[in-house]
This record gives structure tokens, C-alpha cells and sequence, in this order.
């Protein structure tokens, strides 16, 4: 599979080792950055890009990193037609694909082990969307109010 990755200094090593990582699982690695520690950076800068690269790469997933995860998930779903996730423990990362169809998993560095991160990211990776109804019906409210604001009715 091929995953679009960027973060930021907070969880540069993370994202260093999640890169080798998945290189070894086999998987196609688009890495957006940063490739160098820089303690001054800007998160949106390499999150953004790896949001815009799942957006236009159809059946690629991608993982954004920063400290806390936050603001990379704000980020990446300001990307149309991207569904983000801050996840913290794989079953969050797997309800975010099966029910969700998230293509994005945010992880928190100063809040994620690697060991747990790689659990996370292999949750997410290998679970697909259930399809079921009620999870899609709810999608296409979201993102029809991401189109033309249209309000979901109100029961």
C-alpha cells in the first residue's frame, strides 16, 4: 500500500522510525517531511502536502504526526474530501477506518510510544470500511454540508 506520511519536529523520531517501519511492512513510503530535525518548523507545511498527497492518490492511506496530533488532524481535514483521525490506542485507529473510512490517522508523538504508534498504524492500514449504511449515510452528511453547507435534516 502506499502511505503518505508528514509531521513535525515533535515527532520527528517517531516519524523517522514509522518510515523504516513501514518500508520493511512492505508498503510504498511517500514521505513529505521533514527529513531533517528542525526545531522550528511548521507542521502544516509537511501535513498538508501528505494530506494532498492521499487526497489525489486514490487507495493510498497516510499518517500525520506532531506532538499532541491536533493540529495535524485540523490541518489534514481542512484538505477536501479528507477524513483525519487523532487516534491514541489501535481500536480508535480501527473504528476510524471500519465506521469513519478515515484515509488519515493522526498520531501525538509526546503521547505515543513507538510501539503503541506502530500498533495504531497497523490497525489502520490493515482494516477497511464496513460500507454499511447507516456509517455511509452519515459520511454523505458530512460531506455534503463540506460542499454547500447543506444541514443534515433534523429529525
Amino acid at each position: 500500500m502506499r502511505v503518505h506520511i508528514g509531521g513535525d519536529h515533535a515527532a520527528y523520531e517517531l516519524q523517522r522510525a514509522l518510515v523504516a517501519w513501514l518500508g520493511e511492512q512492505g508498503h510504498e513510503v511517500v514521505d513529505h517531511g521533514p527529513l531533517e530535525y528542525d526545531a522550528l518548523d511548521d507542521y502544516p507545511v509537511f501535513v498538508l502536502r501528505a494530506a494532498e498527497g492521499v487526497a489525489g492518490d486514490e487507495g493510498s492511506l497516510g499518517i500525520v504526526l506532531g506532538g499532541s496530533g491536533n493540529g495535524e488532524q485540523m490541518a489534514a481535514n481542512k484538505v477536501a474530501g479528507v477524513r483525519a483521525a487523532l487516534c491514541c490506542n489501535a481500536e480508535l485507529a480501527q473504528l476510524a477506518r471500519q465506521h469513519n473510512n478515515a484515509q488519515i490517522i493522526s498520531i501525538g508523538g509526546r503521547f505515543s510510544d513507538e510501539e503503541t504508534a506502530k500498533e495504531m498504524v497497523s490497525a489502520f492500514l490493515s482494516t477497511e470500511f464496513t460500507g454499511e449504511e447507516r456509517h455511509q449515510r452519515r459520511i454523505d452528511m458530512v460531506e455534503a454540508y463540506e460542499q454547500d453547507k447543506s444541514l443534515p435534516d433534523a429529525p
